[in-house]
C-alpha cells in the first residue's frame, strides 16, 4: 500500500520527470511507425484516405476545444477549461492511434501542385510537423501538472505559462495541418509516395517548380 501511494505521489513530486518519460515513448512510437519498425497490417489506399479525413476530423475538434478551452479560462471557469483542455488531449492521443496506423500501415502522398503553391505547402507543411513535434513535452507536462494539481496548487507552478506556449505551438500546428489536408486531398490532389513525403520532395523539387 506504502508503494503505491508513493508511485501515486511520484508524477506530482516530479512532473518533468514523468514528462520526459511519456514524450520519449511518443516519439519512439512515431519514429518506429516512419522506419517500419513496429507491426502495423498493410492497409490498401482507401483505407489511408479514410484515416487520412478522420484525422482531419479529429484534428478539428481538437484546435475547437483548445480554444473553447482558453475562452473558459479567460472568464475564470477553471472546471470547464480543464474538461475542454483534457478534451483536446484525449482527441490527440486519438489522432496519434490513427496517424500511427495510416503511415505504419500505408503510404505518404505527395501534392500535385507547382511553384509557388508547392513552395507554400512545404513551409506550412515543415512547421506543421516542427511545431507537433517539439510541443510535444510541453503539452504533456501543462497535462500532468493539471491533472496532479489542484486548482490552487497550480499557481504556483509554471503550468500557466508552460500551457499558453502549448496553446499557441499545439493550435498553429493543428491549424497548418488541416490547411495542408485540404490542399492535399481536396484542393490539388495528390500521388501515392512509397518514401516519406519530405525526403522526396527535396530531390524532386526543382523537376516540379520547372515542370
Amino acid at each position: 500500500m506504502a508503494a503505491a501511494e508513493t508511485l501515486g505521489r511520484f508524477p506530482k513530486a516530479h512532473p518533468r520527470v514523468v514528462t520526459a518519460v511519456l514524450s520519449v515513448v511518443g516519439y519512439i512510437l512515431v519514429l518506429g511507425a516512419f522506419g517500419g519498425v513496429l507491426p502495423f497490417p498493410t492497409i490498401e489506399r482507401g483505407t489511408v484516405n479514410l484515416l487520412g479525413d478522420a484525422i482531419a476530423v479529429v484534428n478539428t475538434a481538437a484546435l475547437a476545444a483548445i480554444l473553447v478551452g482558453v475562452r473558459f479560462i479567460r472568464r475564470g471557469e477553471v472546471r470547464k477549461h480543464r474538461a475542454a483542455m483534457l478534451t483536446a488531449f484525449s482527441l490527440i492521443m486519438v489522432f496519434l492511434a490513427l496517424y500511427l496506423l495510416k503511415v505504419g500501415g500505408g503510404f505518404e502522398k505527395a501534392i500535385l501542385a507547382k511553384g509557388v503553391v508547392l513552395w507554400a505547402y512545404l513551409a506550412m507543411l515543415a512547421i506543421h510537423i516542427l511545431l507537433s513535434a517539439l510541443s510535444v513535452p510541453v503539452v504533456l507536462h501543462a497535462v500532468v501538472l493539471g491533472l496532479t494539481h489542484t486548482p490552487e496548487e497550480l499557481r504556483d507552478t509554471v503550468h500557466k505559462r508552460v500551457g499558453r506556449v502549448a496553446v499557441a505551438a499545439w493550435g498553429l500546428s493543428l491549424a497548418l495541418g488541416i490547411v495542408t489536408y485540404l490542399m492535399l486531398n481536396h484542393v490539388y490532389g495528390w500521388e501515392p509516395r512509397a518514401e516519406l513525403l519530405l525526403l522526396v520532395a527535396v530531390p524532386n523539387l526543382w523537376e516540379k517548380l520547372d515542370g
